[in-house]
């Protein structure tokens, strides 16, 4: 009746070489190094950045809290609105992982339970204003008009 056991088919057997590429093919930042980038002073310059021809947006709607370029305001008000956007904004709500921390873990002092704090979505100067990425190009080709 059954014919033996199930004998699983080794598709993806020889997709080893590719593994590195499908694990890290999407990686954005940790949420140790967006805690840096939080800090006072980098955010300042993470929100208000130089025009940049190379990425997305041209680099002027960026959100601090997943690390990403998006290409223009709506497509940044979407993606706050999303899951991803939602999910890490209450990942970064408790404190990262200290040093100090992982001493405590190791019997070194006592344990202390890790703070939670308020956070909220940092928007950038170019969505603020409701400029389109048309308004960003125009903006940037007067401001190297002006440098010259």
């Amino acid at each position: 009746m059954g014919g033996g056991p199930y004998k699983r088919k080794k598709y993806h057997h020889g997709d080893t070489h590719l593994k590195k590429g499908w694990r890290t093919k999407r990686r954005t930042k940790d949420l140790d190094e967006i805690d840096c980038d939080l800090a006072e002073g980098k955010v300042e310059t993470l929100l208000k950045q130089d025009v940049d021809f190379d990425k997305p947006g041209l680099a002027q709607f960026y959100c601090v809290h997943c690390a990403k370029h998006f290409i223009d305001g709506e497509a940044f008000k979407t993606h706050v609105k999303g899951k991803p956007h939602k999910r890490r904004m209450h990942a970064l709500k408790t404190e990262p992982y200290t040093v100090e921390e992982s001493l405590r873990a190791a019997g070194m002092g006592s344990w202390v339970q890790p703070k939670k704090r308020k956070m909220e979505t940092l928007v950038p100067d170019a969505v603020n204003k409701g400029e389109s990425l048309a308004d960003v190009k125009k903006r940037a080709k007067l401001d190297s008009e002006e440098t010259k």
